[in-house]
């Protein structure tokens, strides 16, 4: 009798060719597989792992009894939460200043095409590199810097005012006041640094483009409007969908080194009460709670701001 071979499936075909293709390219790179290792295992360890923990948010949670010896709660800390009696002054406080920075998310593109249109190489780097410096300084270091600008005792502000006949205003104590200081002394820190990102995608403009434009005789005004903002168009709406994603999360480092009683109106944020209930009062169920829901929002937004860039622009994470 005539023998019949049998046909190895293609789907084992298909697995065989794609082993051998992640092989031949993992022998190829290992090097560059190596350096990423570390950084793959500090992701891991401390966003996936720690994810454990976040059901204590809807626990008890009694540290004498573990995490899976605590009694099971529900929502009770989410209903807590919501029904605390500041909860919307925490919303209202934590959206006035992260929208406040978000529109101030266009002085970084606007200095990086103003940075790109430099001619004289040794100004251009004057300017960046004194523009990237304040990022390098600690937290601690410009608080202290706006204390010392705006202080009513010796502030250097409230000198100038005093000498030309004014009163001293205690800027840091008027609650109207604290978004402004907040957001622009976060704009001066870090707007040199966020046009990096913006310089390298203007460094991959068409230099063609632009010399068919002038000698079309489009000015440089008119080069930056058609060419260059297009280019980095795709650019500025990812990164702003990335910043839109941590609306809730406003970080509580500066604010409770800024903070004082009668700026406390306009600075109780989420996260200075989540430190104070979660540090100080030792209430881990609820300040996981807290930030449970705060990450949930954050989803949320960002799903649906992609979505409009995406309707909009064609452009998104996803």
């Amino acid at each position: 009798m005539r023998e019949v071979k049998k046909r190895t499936p293609d789907r084992f075909i298909f697995r065989g060719e794609c082993l051998s293709r992640s092989r031949k390219i993992f022998n190829k790179n290992y090097q560059l597989f190596l350096l990423m290792l570390p950084a793959v295992a500090t992701t891991f360890l401390f966003d996936y792992v720690t994810m454990y923990g976040v059901q204590i948010a809807f626990k008890d949670y009694r540290a004498l009894q573990g995490i899976w010896g605590s009694a099971w709660v529900g929502f009770k800390h989410f209903e807590r939460f919501i029904g605390f009696s500041k909860f919307w002054t925490l919303i209202k406080n934590t959206l006035t200043i992260t929208l406040y920075s978000l529109a101030t998310f266009p002085i970084g593109v606007i200095l990086s095409l103003f940075i790109n249109e430099m001619r004289s190489l040794k100004y251009k780097k004057v300017v960046q590199m004194t523009s990237y410096a304040p990022h390098f300084l600690s937290v601690v270091v410009i608080v202290s810097m706006i204390q010392l600008l705006l202080g009513r005792a010796n502030g250097l502000v409230n000198n100038v005012i005093y000498l030309l006949g004014g009163k001293r205003i205690d800027f840091l104590s008027i609650p109207e006041y604290f978004p402004s200081i907040y957001v622009w002394s976060g704009v001066w820190q870090n707007a040199g640094w966020n046009t990096i990102i913006y310089i390298a995608a203007l460094a991959g403009v068409s230099q063609e483009l632009v010399e068919a434009a002038k000698i079309d005789g489009a000015s440089r005004l008119r080069i930056i409007w058609h060419i260059n903002i297009p280019a980095i168009l795709p650019t500025v709406i990812i990164l702003f969908i990335l910043s839109t994603g941590g609306l809730l999360s406003l970080g509580y480092e500066k604010i409770i080194l800024m903070q004082n009683p009668l700026n406390r109106p306009a600075s109780d944020v989420i996260s200075t009460y989540v430190f104070d209930i979660g540090i100080s009062g030792r209430e881990y169920s609820y300040s996981t709670a807290i930030n449970l829901f705060n990450n949930v929002i954050n989803i949320i937004i960002i799903v649906c701001v992609n979505k409009i860039a995406n309707r909009l622009s064609g452009v998104g994470l996803w």
